[in-house]
């Protein structure tokens, strides 16, 4: 038996798993309405960015520059989003949950869909369907906890 082996038989400990490796019990679906705000907004930006006119060499690097940020950022932001939604789903909602709120399952199972979707493409509306979507996990998260916690977008 080496020293790591006689370390782990004196100290045991139980395993603990939670969205921080931590059982803190801190959930708030308010980061995921950033991050799905944040998918909105690049999507609209990446639509209005004009596709420049001409061979000027310049003018391409800092469309090509720009755009490539954009798409970056969006598919950063969808998968931070489907990453808070499912730490919601996997460590918050419990079957009573399930009970109390019968569309939760497809709420959530829709909203990771829409994260996906927005990731493929560049839509406007699956971003506002995301944005609803996480709207309503606010809504059932915050009715869970018999608190009235308002919807406020950071953006419009």
């Amino acid at each position: 038996m080496n020293i790591r082996d006689r370390v782990q038989a004196v100290f045991t400990a139980p395993i603990a798993e939670a969205h921080c490796d931590g059982p803190c019990g801190v959930y708030d679906p308010a980061s995921a309405r950033v991050t799905a705000e944040a998918v909105l907004s690049m999507s609209k930006k990446m639509l209005d960015l004009h596709v420049p006119e001409g061979a000027d060499d310049a003018a391409w690097a800092a469309y090509i520059n720009t755009m490539s940020r954009f798409a970056a950022i969006k598919e950063e932001q969808a998968e931070l989003t489907k990453h808070e939604i499912l730490v919601l789903w996997t460590d918050y909602f419990k079957p009573a949950h399930l009970e109390a709120y019968p569309d939760l399952h497809e709420t959530i199972w829709n909203a990771t869909k829409l994260c996906s979707q927005t990731k493929q493409n560049v839509d406007v509306a699956a971003a506002e369907q995301l944005m609803a979507s996480v709207e309503k996990i606010h809504k059932m998260f915050w009715d869970s906890k018999n608190r009235d916690v308002a919807w406020v977008p950071a953006v419009g």
